[in-house]
């Protein structure tokens, strides 16, 4: 599930394929930038800012993508098979040409060969818009400090999360206005080695939890950024403590794991807690297992 670290992942991967290089192919499959066409022009950074993707290109022009729940970003050598699902499910495709080293190898015949083609493929992509680059606010403006990018701030995080000291840990920790980067996975986590549900009112949580939570925070989202399967527990095998556990054993007192949607309803929101380990409210279950 695509949250903060996923979002690094894949602007680090997008990056390294496109940045510095010419765009020789450009396809929107959108109906809005249909006509669209960046050939030509060159790719001058992929920055992740929290659940958002920024690809800026030459002439001041920004492409913002968002993964949503099930979106992804695949890069492809030349003649490689896509396999990032079926054509129809594709929102755009960027190739970018072969780069010649900055300082070439003299035992290589073509430099280039080195560094070859690169095609990057939107996949699913909920969001998909071409801004002006000045105008990035637009589209990431509101978002509070990013877990992962430069502007962290955890005492301005914490203000913000506790604006609404009745709101519910777990709705006030997937709202991006207050931090970005955290989504399903990491809220059921946070709220479980913080031992209390997510459930529980913000402002309830005890001080020393309170203080600790955003740092706890960017500590996980940090050590996974680099890691091509996400763990929160330090277990080989054993990933998670409650995410996509739903009655299995808790691994700390072998109590079932429980599941219920968290929300309005509006999207689906599976959160897990341990109904021994955490305090605080909570709904009557919902079945269902992974």
């Amino acid at each position: 599930m695509p949250e903060g670290d996923t979002v690094w992942q894949t602007a680090k991967r997008l990056h390294t394929a496109l940045a510095g290089r010419t765009l020789t192919r450009t396809d929107f499959r959108v109906p809005k930038y249909a006509t669209v066409d960046l050939t030509g022009r060159m790719v001058l950074d992929v920055t992740p800012r929290g659940k958002h993707l920024l690809t800026r290109v030459e002439g001041g022009l920004t492409i913002h993508s968002h993964l949503g729940m099930e979106g992804s970003w695949k890069v492809f050598a030349d003649q490689q098979r896509w396999t990032g699902g079926p054509a129809h499910q594709i929102r755009i495709v960027l190739t970018a040409a072969s780069a010649t080293p900055a300082a070439p190898d003299p035992d290589v015949a073509d430099p280039t060969e080195a560094h070859p083609a690169r095609t990057a493929v939107g996949y699913r992509l909920p969001v998909l818009d071409l801004l002006r680059t000045t105008e990035e606010h637009r589209a990431v403006g509101h978002l509070g400090p990013d877990l992962l990018g430069p502007d962290w701030d955890p005492d301005r995080a914490l203000a913000n999360l506790l604006t609404d000291p009745a709101r519910p840990l777990g709705e006030a920790l997937l709202d991006q206005r207050n931090l970005a980067g955290i989504g399903n996975v990491y809220k059921s986590e946070l709220c479980f080695l913080l031992r209390v549900t997510p459930w529980l009112p913000i402002g309830a949580l005890p001080a020393e939890h309170t203080a600790q939570l955003p740092l706890l925070a960017k500590k996980l989202l940090e050590a996974n950024r680099d890691r091509p399967i996400r763990s929160t527990t330090g277990r080989r095998g054993q990933d998670l403590f409650v995410y996509s556990r739903a009655n299995r054993l808790c691994l700390r007192c072998t109590t079932p794991i429980r599941v219920a949607d968290q929300g309005d309803g509006s999207r689906e929101r599976p959160t897990y807690w341990c109904p021994n380990c955490q305090a605080g409210p909570a709904p009557g279950t919902t079945p269902g297992a992974d």
